[in-house]
């Protein structure tokens, strides 16, 4: 049907001049009109179409009923066509039979002759609103089929739900109603002025509730919402007169004890002088909408670690050729010196690389030992300004912009300067190639962060230092751009680079209580943001973190004993063996509680050297503490390489306790004795 003949209005009277006359009327008011001239062609133009229909009652009389009732019945469950019916006014009640054929009409307007022209033209009018109303019904109930189709062409598993929802569609009359509630919303409206408060059969629903007789309030709401998300729920609504707003999303607990996710919109409606009249919005359930993005956060989980565990097996595996192959070698010709010589040396460098690989991984695992201080990070950019210019190299400007009145921050100096170093050689690397004047910019800047700059960062709000490095390299794609901290994920050609760097400046700033945040755009560059958490306390003089110079090995002292707790075997002999090399005095412990039995003694103990991670419950800083109560002039060192507990033991005694990392060399052992019990003797 056309929308010209959708819009018309119908005239059957063929007696007299009626007819012509109504057309005259309607015609001076701009109304598109057609003319039938009987009962049979009357109802020919209703089934092709019109807005509404003016017919006499007499002509009414004379009609084929018959084919009038099947057009009837034939209408769409949205359209309810409107007639006006001009009578004949009668000194007594209708008959019988004219009152049931008017009640057959069913929506009709009764116009009793004589009418003036104004009367008429309104009527029709009014019947012609109300069938566009109509119309706009079934648009959206069409547009709701449509999408209903294509849902469930998109997952046939929800066929049956969409099929149920069609029905629903083809028997709404509520159009705004139905609509929000096909999207599986439910509206809420609350009148601030009176305290009346409305909402859809919907809202109760998702709560657990059937009907609509449950009273909701505030409190009422706040009592359903799990207490790990009432903080949230609590803040989002006492900022709603000031924002104007409502934006929350949380977990209810409903009435049969089922916990689901729901989200909360609305928004507030101002007088003119600003005070709120009311606050309106709608309520989802996001329960599927989380499954679904919890499971596939899952897999984007597992996919890291199948790349992970491939990148760590690859990297090892190039290692354990080195050392394996040389130490091989090496059994089979021992009498070659300058030949053993060599390949241990190569096996040795690969071992260390393999320790610096370790340390990368635990640096994006926040299990690596951390040494915090406060201190002005400016301080350390400066001080390690020359070694990031040999790093950029000197085709590259470096730019140092910092600023003068930066706040301090806690962090460990050596994993900031390897971060920033990590940066600015990604920066250098991204340059080669690129058709930009080369430049590397070091910043540094004090921040605020509200709730939304935070919102995914798991920190709260507040000041912060941001130190960033920003180059005018060739940038990073779009698509790669959201992976660039997964470990051992490179955009370099193989054997460039580890994919670890990015990865463990991750670790660092979230070990650090802060986190990372990169920009890009292809051919323009990329920016690399560190924020740290604004301390309160007192910037200290920052300890060096350059190479150490050659120290001579300390021997111990005559009776020197070492009281050794180490779990691991193999660990335990090599250090048992590179201690009475010293000529230290060992007694060997394989966890806290046979240590303590020691310390509790009378034997001579000059200092403890324990693992960190151990069995039986108690870690190597907890009996650090126990063993300064039972002895308090006792000396400690501790030992590890992988910190179990991030919030009990990443900070070993607060970083008052020397910490020896491993694997270590007997000399770094030697060096670190030396440092905690004093180089007086070598």
């Amino acid at each position: 049907m056309s929308g010209s003949s959708e819009e018309r209005a119908l005239i059957l009277a063929p007696r007299g001049r009626d007819a012509a006359v109504i057309e005259q009327v309607l015609a001076r008011s701009g109304i598109d009109k057609a003319v039938c001239a009987d009962a049979a062609e009357w109802v020919t133009c209703l089934r092709a179409g019109a807005g509404t229909a003016i017919v006499t009652e007499e002509a009414l009389a004379d009609a084929d009923l018959a084919k009038l009732s099947r057009w009837l019945d034939a209408q769409a469950p949205w359209s309810d066509f409107p007639f006006i019916v001009l009578a004949t006014r009668q000194a007594g009640p209708r008959t019988r039979n004219a009152a049931e054929l008017l009640k057959r009409l069913g929506n009709v307007v009764l116009l009793e002759r004589p009418i003036n022209a104004e009367t008429l033209t309104s009527a029709v009018l009014s019947s012609l609103r109300a069938r566009r109303r109509q119309y706009q019904a079934r648009e959206h109930l069409l547009e709701r089929e449509r999408a209903q189709d294509q849902l469930r062409l998109a997952n046939e598993e929800l066929e049956q739900r969409v099929a149920a929802r069609t029905r629903e569609v083809e028997a709404a009359h509520e159009t705004l109603a139905f609509a929000l509630d096909a999207a599986g919303m439910s509206s809420w409206d609350f009148d601030a002025v009176t305290g009346l408060q409305r909402r859809s059969p919907r809202f109760d629903a998702v709560f657990g509730f059937e009907g609509g007789e449950r009273a909701w309030d505030r409190e009422t709401f706040l009592s359903h919402v799990l207490d790990e998300d009432r903080g949230i729920a609590e803040e989002a609504f006492a900022g709603i007169i000031e924002t104007g707003r409502l934006d929350l999303e949380c977990r209810i607990r409903r009435a049969d004890g089922a916990v689901r996710w729901i989200a909360m919109r609305g928004r507030v409606k101002r007088d003119e002088a600003g005070r709120p009249l009311r606050v309106a919005g709608i309520l989802m359930d996001r329960t599927e909408q989380h499954v679904t993005e919890e499971a596939l956060r899952q897999a984007q989980k597992m996919e890291a670690i199948g790349q992970l565990t491939g990148g760590v097996a690859h990297d090892f595996n190039n290692l354990l050729t080195v050392i394996v192959g040389g130490l091989d070698m090496m059994l089979r010709r021992p009498e070659q010196a300058d030949r053993v010589k060599r390949l241990a040396e190569a096996a040795m460098g690969a071992a260390r690389r393999g320790e610096q690989l370790t340390q990368q991984l635990l640096a994006f695992s926040r299990r690596q030992m951390l040494r915090p201080q406060t201190l002005n990070p400016n301080r350390l950019l400066l001080d390690f300004r020359p070694l990031a210019e040999r790093a950029a190299t000197g085709s590259v400007e470096l730019i140092f912009d910092l600023d003068p009145a930066l706040d301090p921050i806690r962090i460990d100096p050596a994993q900031f300067e390897a971060a920033v170093l990590n940066l600015i050689v990604n920066a250098r690397d991204a340059l080669e190639g690129s058709g930009a004047p080369a430049r590397i910019a070091v910043m540094s800047r004090n921040v605020r962060l509200g709730t939304v700059a935070v919102a995914d960062k798991g920190v709260p709000p507040g000041p912060y230092v941001m130190v960033s490095v920003t180059d005018t390299g060739s940038g990073i794609p779009a698509d790669k751009l959201q992976r660039v901290f997964e470990p051992f994920f490179t955009t370099k050609e193989v054997g460039k680079g580890t994919g670890l760097g990015l990865s463990q400046v991750y670790g660092f700033t979230r070990s650090a209580k802060g986190f990372a945040q990169i920009e890009s755009e292809p051919e323009k560059g990329t920016t690399v943001s560190l924020y740290f958490p604004r301390s309160t306390d007192p910037a200290g003089e920052e300890i060096g973190t350059g190479p150490v110079g050659a120290i001579p090995l300390r021997r111990a002292g005559e009776g020197e004993t070492v009281l050794l707790v180490e779990d691991d075997e193999q660990v335990l002999g090599m250090a048992v063996e590179s201690l009475e090399e010293l000529s230290y005095r060992v007694i060997v412990t394989r966890n806290a509680s046979e240590a303590l039995e020691y310390l509790r003694g009378v034997e001579r103990i000059d200092i403890l050297f324990s693992d960190v991670v151990m069995p039986g419950g108690m870690n190597g800083s907890q009996l650090a503490v126990e063993a300064r109560r039972i002895r308090p002039d006792i000396k400690i060192l501790l030992t590890s390489g992988y910190v179990a507990n991030l919030d009990d033991g990443q900070v070993i005694g607060e970083g008052e306790l020397p910490v020896l990392n491993k694997p270590y060399r007997r000399d770094e052992l030697a060096r670190s004795l030396r440092s905690v019990l004093g180089g007086e003797r070598a």
